[in-house]
């Protein structure tokens, strides 16, 4: 099968897309309303993009109406953001705040995480939440659909046990991530595997890890 994507209507190549190129880490993300409430929302269109700068990437579209949704209005405002990394135990409470609240609602209150205050930015990050990377604007692209914010890492917060800071590395055992697949649907991360490195150079290590 050969698809000619010009073909395709926008919502058939969003499907498309978002369907095949999985799975994918999923950002829970707060930010500050103009009032000061905590908007809190989930996004699967993120990924880290570099480490000088450490830098990481949030896709977000625009509402039908072509308005901004709370996130990306708040970041284009404040130019400042934490993402979240999300585990299974995190994972309901994390799908819940992706429902439409009103904007003078915190969806932290209606799912019943509480948060802790930030560094480094003025938005909060959530307490239960197994890593947090504040992060300010680095740079703004836009599409006809999208606004995609390029944050730039400024100070993270991870569980005691996660981290281990002699040899900078993830204590893998007490992470359980979930990623984003098609639809509705997720995948845990707890079935892995190794495969053996050959002459793998300090760039590519750094890459596979």
């Amino acid at each position: 099968m050969n698809i000619d994507f010009a073909t395709l209507t926008e919502y058939q190549r969003y499907k498309m897309l978002a369907s095949l190129i999985v799975p994918r880490p999923i950002a829970l993300v707060t930010t500050l309303g103009e009032d000061g409430v905590v908007n809190a929302a989930p996004f699967s269109m993120f990924n880290m993009l570099g480490e000088e700068p450490p830098i990481v990437m949030l896709s977000i579209n625009r509402l039908k109406d072509g308005h901004l949704k709370h996130t990306a209005a708040n970041i284009q405002r404040s130019k400042e953001f934490v993402v979240h990394m999300c585990d299974e135990d995190l994972a309901e409470q994390m799908h819940r705040c992706g429902e439409n609240v009103p904007p003078h609602i915190s969806e932290l209150d209606v799912v019943g995480l509480t948060t802790a205050p930030s560094s480094s930015v003025a938005p909060p990050h959530i307490a239960e939440a197994p890593v947090a990377f504040e992060c300010t604007l680095w740079e703004t692209l836009e599409t006809a659909s999208r606004q995609i914010f390029i944050g730039q890492v400024r100070w993270m917060h991870a569980r005691d046990e996660l981290i281990d800071t002699e040899n900078w590395r993830v204590r893998l055992q007490h992470y359980q991530p979930v990623g984003r697949f098609g639809a509705s649907f997720y995948v845990k991360t707890n079935e892995r595997y190794a495969l053996q490195a050959q002459a793998a150079t300090r760039s590519t290590a750094i890459d596979e890890m």
